[in-house]
């Protein structure tokens, strides 16, 4: 927390020896405040001490309550001072000792100054409030059974109570009968999703059973061939009728993701032309089912990878959502460079809006750059300006932050970024930069140190214009938890 510098000195000129007389005067009064406090000295003004930030939640989610404004300190009797009738610069009599009380001209603050000014932690009412900005619908991947959906209670607790309004869970892709919706799989997800209408279904669906095992571009190529012929169309026509059946009919499907790679065996790069054909198929095949109302988001990963995303892009007709895979990744490369590289973030958008499409971002979060909160704070920026259909944090280690307990600073970025998003107006808008962690947790070491704790003496704004600075007694002799 950032404090002010302290006041200039005493002035001293133009009064001449009625200024000395006036200093005098307020010395005196200032002595007799300071001789309440042992060890008092006066200290550069600074906001009362306020209670350390919550620290990052790791594996258990915690539920802090929201900041609370500190109260201010107790207003100390004001120094006798003749209030001013008008704007006209008050006259302070000498001591009666002097034969000629001098007239000292005080620059007035205002009009009609106060006589006591409200502390400077004191929140000054707006007439119109500020609202915090509705936030993009957002979730996060934190487990793809019923556990991850357990967990949005309290990833949102952590939050602060701000709402996720996107589920995300992931097919699993070993056997045909998994990529058809295993019964029961599916069941807390759309009992969610059907709780509110607001609410957003994202499910990843593979298009090859084995999706993961390594299998050779060769293998792959013949399978498209089938798959573009009409093979497989079957399963995806069981899905479709086991998502209607559980009343999710409107469920976002990220077909065949990060295609442009060489992980999946649903991959694009052996034959792009096939696995286009196949991936309209597929959604030629959903679309039929009565009663679906499916959005289908073509997702590959950042750059340019195995083959350039755009080789793989099916269409128009069969895209209603154009999303992007974005992890902090390669090594070394500064967020900056991740939006302007070949195939990167800003090509993305650019992209989806030639063709009248909106972005999301199924999958983002850190990675081969470790705690790296330029690139959370850079990520959360770019989301906020592009206004997604949807985004999902990937909240596992080494992705994620609020599960993931190496990861502390960038926690701090992502929690103070959304916390107590509700919509309603708000005290104070969050803050782009978040407060350093407190232990158990490391902490990055401090740029300065930090200021000595006082508590400042409100003498009003005579006594401080004087003076030149604020009296702010040390509180540094008792412990700051007693």
């Amino acid at each position: 927390m950032e404090r002010g510098a302290a006041g200039g000195a005493v002035r001293r000129g133009r009064g001449g020896r009625c200024a000395w007389a006036v200093v005098l005067a307020v010395s005196a009064v200032a002595s007799v405040t300071l001789a309440a406090v042992p060890g008092a000295a006066a200290d550069p003004p600074a906001p009362p001490p306020t209670a350390p930030a919550a620290p990052v939640a790791v594996m258990a989610p915690v539920a802090p309550p929201p900041p609370a404004d500190p109260a201010p300190p107790a207003d100390p009797a004001p120094p006798v001072v003749p209030a001013p009738a008008n704007p006209a610069p008050p006259v302070v009599p000498a001591p009666p000792a002097d034969p000629a009380p001098p007239v000292i001209t005080v620059p007035p603050a205002g009009p009609v100054p106060p006589p006591v000014p409200a502390s400077p932690a004191d929140p000054v009412p707006s007439p119109a409030p500020a609202t915090v900005p509705a936030l993009p619908p957002f979730g996060a991947f934190l487990d793809s059974g019923a556990a991850g959906v357990a967990g949005m209670e309290g990833l949102s607790s952590w939050l602060g109570g701000t709402e996720l309004k996107v589920a995300h869970t992931y097919l699993p892709g070993d056997r045909w009968r998994d990529i058809e919706g295993p019964p029961g799989f599916l069941d807390a997800w759309a009992r969610w999703r059907r709780e509110k209408a607001d609410r957003t279904l994202v499910l990843n669906v593979p298009m090859q059973e084995r999706n993961e095992e390594d299998v050779p571009d060769a293998r792959v190529r013949r399978l498209l061939w089938r798959a573009a012929a009409g093979a497989f169309d079957g399963h995806f026509r069981t899905l479709a009728e086991r998502l209607v059946e559980l009343g999710v009919p409107d469920t976002v499907l990220v077909l065949g993701w990060e295609m442009n790679g060489i992980t999946y065996t649903h991959r694009c790069g052996p034959d792009p032309a096939a696995w286009k054909a196949y991936w309209n198929r597929i959604v030629a095949t959903m679309r039929a089912v009565p009663g679906q109302r499916f959005r289908f988001d073509f997702t590959p990963s950042r750059g340019r990878d195995a083959v350039p995303w755009t080789a793989c892009y099916p269409g128009d007709g069969t895209v209603d959502v154009i999303g992007m895979d974005a992890y902090d990744q390669p090594a070394g490369l500064p967020f900056e460079d991740q939006v302007t590289e070949p195939y990167g973030l800003q090509q993305h958008v650019d992209f989806a809006r030639a063709h009248g499409k909106p972005v999301s971002y199924p999958e983002w979060g850190l990675f081969r750059n470790g705690d790296n909160p330029d690139y959370m704070r850079g990520m959360l920026t770019w989301i906020d300006e592009q206004r997604p259909l949807y985004q999902t944090l990937t909240d596992y280690c080494p992705h994620g932050v609020w599960q993931c307990p190496a990861n502390p600073r960038s926690a701090e970025v992502y929690r103070t970024a959304l916390y107590g998003r509700t919509g309603q107006p708000a005290p104070v808008p969050p803050a782009v930069t978040p407060p350093a962690p407190v232990p158990p947790g490391p902490t990055p070491p401090p740029e300065s140190p930090p200021p000595a704790v006082c508590s400042p003496l409100d003498l009003g704004d005579w006594t401080a214009y004087w003076l030149g600075r604020t009296l702010c007694p040390r509180f540094g002799r008792w412990p700051l938890d007693s």
